[in-house]
């Protein structure tokens, strides 16, 4: 039996070793789904509205919102701060250089929503909130899964483009460094697969993979990990990516427009765009989370709710931590 005194210290290590855990979870204690029940009660409807009638208008914005919401929350939190724009006496964290092909609909739908809660209900509800809600519903909207969204967020008081580096995953950096950075925000490996799965929907740059698309090896052009045809395909499709930046693919060839499973599939079978996507089918510690969601729809789901409910109240902030923005793109002062 353990002495008193050893219980002592596993209890003071317990509660003492990793602060910034403990300082996460009691704020992300304060979120609550009935936050605006009150305050703002056609908040859910707005913002439904909302994102409805500009999927509509514009099919790119459940993936453009879902991307940013990821580059917003993996840099100091869920807080809106990827949201604002520089001025002359300070570069933002949008116009960092991996979040300069941000989507320009994720922005929109959010400036869109804001607006209408304004009118309705000004000076409560914060564009934190509406980004993470917004997501969900597209989302949704887009075949995928519901999985719940608390509220109480604060915008952020600051946002740094200097910042940015080392916080978010690059489509050639190694397994090792992807998993690292997302164990670094508390994700596991199996997490990090669940929420590379939104890679389901959206598109990706020609000039993101083109270093293992053309001129890979002295034998070989293009990445043996895709499938020949498909590299054939893609270097037709992305020939003039050179001269015209904007060329691009979508992540999944097969169902590009529905939320769903197929990613998994066709990263298992070589129609991956990314370097990213060939080591996720290939890193033993990685590959069995594939081929499982790549068989069961349902798991994916399963396991990509809770990702998403887990990195929706990720380093958010609450009370003086931060503030409700008047508009989404500027600080209050």
């Amino acid at each position: 039996m353990a002495s008193p005194l050893l219980l002592l210290l596993t209890l003071s290590a317990a509660l003492f070793l990793s602060p910034t855990v403990h300082s996460q979870r009691q704020r992300s204690s304060y979120l609550t789904t009935a936050y605006y029940r009150r305050s703002c009660p056609r908040f859910e409807q707005i913002v439904q509205d909302t994102t409805t009638n500009k999927q509509i208008s514009s099919p790119t914005t459940a993936a453009a919102s879902l991307r940013l919401f990821f580059h917003d929350c993996f840099v100091g939190g869920c807080d809106a701060s990827v949201l604002i724009s520089s001025t002359r006496f300070s570069k933002a964290e949008r116009d960092a250089d991996i979040n300069l092909s941000l989507p320009g609909d994720g922005f929109d739908v959010v400036v869109r929503a804001k607006t209408a809660l304004e009118l309705n209900c000004p000076g409560v509800v914060s564009c934190a909130d509406i980004l993470a809600v917004a997501t969900r519903n597209l989302v949704v909207m887009m075949g995928g899964p519901f999985y719940t969204v608390k509220l109480g967020r604060k915008d952020s008081l600051t946002s740094r483009s200097a910042d940015v580096e080392g916080n978010l995953p690059k489509t050639t950096m190694s397994m090792n460094q992807h998993i690292e950075i997302f164990k670094s925000k508390g994700f596991s490996v199996q997490e990090m697969v669940a929420l590379t799965g939104a890679h389901t929907i959206g598109f990706s740059h020609c000039k993101e993979f083109s270093s293992i698309l053309y001129n890979y090896s002295r034998t070989q052009e293009s990445d043996p990990a895709y499938y020949s045809e498909f590299a054939k395909s893609l270097r037709n499709a992305c020939a003039d990516y050179k001269k015209n930046p904007t060329l691009s693919v979508f992540n999944d060839v097969i169902t590009p427009n529905k939320f769903d499973n197929v990613y998994y599939n066709n990263v298992r079978k070589g129609l991956g765009l990314l370097k990213s996507d060939h080591d996720l089918s290939s890193d033993w510690r990685t590959k069995d989370y594939v081929d499982l969601y790549s068989r069961n729809q349902s798991e994916f789901f399963r396991a990509f709710v809770k990702a998403m409910e887990k990195m929706s109240e990720f380093g958010v902030k609450t009370g003086r931590q931060g503030e409700v923005r008047r508009r989404c793109d500027a600080f209050n002062n």
